[in-house]
């Protein structure tokens, strides 16, 4: 017997500031079977229970090692098989961007990619990282090719993917450079589930909080579900929800039909 399994990723910026603005109310009443969610900030130990224990699911936590950065967790229904937080390298690993779930049908990967708009450093700092991470993920591949990874990857792909491409052409989260290696992931088998459903489709995931560009709808399309090709016969269908409020992302996701 086949079901349906919702899964829904979100850069929350700041999980605390979520949870005020009504984030565990989301969970509740949206209730997908699995939350992603990324820039935490934050220590599971030192959350209020109310986040951590969301009635109804368990939540895994990786944090960085530099208070009030990075983070990512994990909010599932089904326990997984399997979770793993590492990389494989101290420098990506002490920044808590990576987590890794293993289900029965599928292994999930939440990421919080770099940003790599502070300076040339931190710019090298995002592309090492997305070369480690597709190293990764293709050599998990080899022997598990049911794979999905979701989060928020801080580059726009296409000039679709943001209202201002030109005046952004020059600006890290469009360079070609970044933007290159989101074709490389597209050539070497990862689907861009949105774009595959909607090809066409003018939706974005962030807007800047200091200009009200959200108001204005003047937003870029910066958070992503990839899916395998080996996937995408469970991928039903792909969704953006920029009316959910309580960040300056908004939620993404898929649904999948997997077996029961």
């Amino acid at each position: 017997m086949a079901q349906i399994i919702r899964i829904a990723s979100w850069n929350v910026n700041g999980i605390r500031a979520a949870y005020k603005k009504g984030l565990i109310s989301w969970l509740t009443s949206s209730a997908p079977d699995i939350l992603c969610v990324q820039e935490t900030k934050a220590d599971a130990e030192e959350l209020p229970r109310a986040i951590v224990e969301a009635e109804g699911y368990s939540s895994y936590w990786h944090s960085s090692q530099q208070k009030g950065r990075s983070g990512v967790a994990v909010y599932t229904k089904k326990k997984p098989l399997h979770v793993d937080k590492k990389l494989g390298i101290k420098k990506f690993d002490d920044e808590g961007r990576l987590l890794r779930l293993d289900f029965e049908d599928f292994i999930l990967f939440n990421v919080y990619f770099p940003n790599g708009k502070a300076s040339a450093e931190r710019l090298k700092f995002k592309l090492d990282f997305y070369e480690a991470f597709l190293d990764h993920i293709e050599a998990l591949r080899r022997r598990f090719p049911r794979l999905i990874f979701v989060g928020d990857v801080n580059t726009a792909h296409q000039e679709i993917d943001l209202a201002r491409p030109k005046a952004n052409e020059k600006i890290s989260g469009f360079l070609p450079i970044e933007r290159e290696w989101i074709d490389l992931a597209i050539s070497r088998g990862y689907v861009d589930t949105f774009r595959h459903y909607y090809p066409d489709k003018i939706e974005y995931s962030w807007w800047d909080l200091k200009t009200r560009a959200r108001e204005r709808n003047v937003g870029w399309r910066i958070d992503y579900v990839f899916a395998t090709r080996e996937m995408m016969d469970s991928v039903k269908s792909a969704f953006i929800l920029s009316d959910v409020m309580g960040s300056d992302h908004c939620p993404v996701g898929i649904e999948l039909e997997t077996a029961e």
